[in-house]
């Protein structure tokens, strides 16, 4: 199961800087975590859980193998896009294809980097890239909705059931507000026609604020403008400094941990990226725990055991018996797996059990 999640901006606000940052951090974890680089473009990172390391500590796990995000650095958008401006067609098509963005926005001063609209203004900037998404939609919507009707009122079931949803999507965007703002109000049902639409303002947004050096413990004005308008959507927030973990990213582990310490950074920036990004896709991580490896695997929030058991393989899902469940802090209290049995911590869950951010399992199946 893969998620995505595009880094978007207009040029010169950083986003590449972050990208490479990213990716040059993963490369350096190569001899712990598994690491690719599947283009040039494309990365996966591991995700920042200190959980793991105690879990492995316990069981004494041969190795560590933590759960993994994809980032895509997209072509920076300039205004007029969604007509095909710079690489305007290339850029919406690359965004279709992430489940999550990640809206880089420069809150930064630097007069040797010049600014796409000629001023620092990281609300005006989102407003540009949510316009052009928008517009894109619009678009879409107004070209496919009248053949969906016209089967609709031939009595076409799938036609009747997507039509009123794509009706409400035109009419949000008509009035300047982007397809996400209707997520809160969607039955389950309504929700899996939303996503099969494939609107690109139905994606989920973090805003990223890269700051100045000296504003990345504390943020400064710009990112608090940020903050407020993210607040107000629902969405994601996140300070960081691309020149900063550009150096980070450089360091050992050691010289890493004193340099934050200068600065006044308990961890780097991109640990909170990547947990954002991790959060912003409702995504929880279960563990699978034993003396070869201690792993971290990814499910949606919400996902029953039989559907989690087939993010290991669809073997473990298709012949599912149950799922051994430990939570994690019932493991680390109790020692591990036989203090918890030993404590009644442990025990068996079946086909409709919801599977718990932290928990340890065991699945049996049948072959």
């Amino acid at each position: 199961m893969g998620f995505r999640c595009g880094i978007v901006g207009l040029p010169n606000v950083g986003k590449s800087t972050l990208f490479n940052a990213l990716t040059r951090t993963a490369a350096a974890q190569a001899a712990n975590y598994p690491f690719c680089t599947i283009e040039p473009n494309t990365g996966e990172v591991a995700v920042p859980d200190p959980r793991l390391k105690e879990l492995a500590k316990i069981a004494k796990s041969g190795n560590i193998i933590p759960t993994r995000l994809t980032f895509v650095d997209i072509a920076g958008l300039v205004r007029g896009a969604s007509k095909g401006e710079g690489l305007g067609n290339q850029f919406l098509a690359n965004i279709r294809e992430v489940d999550a963005i990640a809206h880089v926005l420069r809150c930064f001063v630097d007069e040797d980097i010049t600014h796409v609209e000629g001023k620092i203004d990281p609300i005006a900037d989102a407003d540009t890239v949510e316009t052009e998404l928008m517009l894109s939609d619009l678009d879409s919507l107004e070209r496919r909705l009248p053949a969906l009707k016209k089967k609709a009122a031939a009595k076409d079931k799938e036609a009747a059931a997507i039509a009123p949803i794509m009706e409400k999507a035109l009419e949000l965007l008509q009035n300047g507000k982007p397809v996400r703002a209707m997520l809160a109000d969607c039955s389950p049902d309504d929700r899996v026609i939303l996503d099969g639409l494939n609107l690109l303002t139905s994606k989920p947004v973090l805003y990223v604020c890269n700051v100045a050096e000296e504003d990345a413990a504390t943020g400064n004005a710009e990112s608090e403008r940020v903050r407020a308008k993210a607040e107000a959507e629902g969405a994601g927030f996140v300070v960081i400094s691309a020149a900063i973990e550009a150096e980070i990213a450089q360091l050992s582990d050691e010289e890493e941990a004193e340099f934050m310490e200068t600065i006044g950074l308990e961890e780097p920036g991109l640990d909170r990226l990547i947990r954002a990004g991790y959060d912003l896709l409702h995504l929880i991580t279960y563990f699978t725990v034993g003396p070869k490896e201690a792993r971290a695997w990814t499910i949606l929030k919400g996902t029953k055991a039989p559907a989690a058991a087939g993010v290991i393989h669809t073997d473990f899902e298709r012949g599912f018996i149950r799922a051994f469940t430990i939570g994690y802090e019932d493991y680390i209290a109790l020692g591990g797996e036989v203090g918890a049995k030993e404590a009644g911590k442990a025990r068996d869950e079946g086909k409709e059990y919801v599977v718990r951010d932290g928990d340890v399992l065991h699945f049996r199946f049948n072959t």
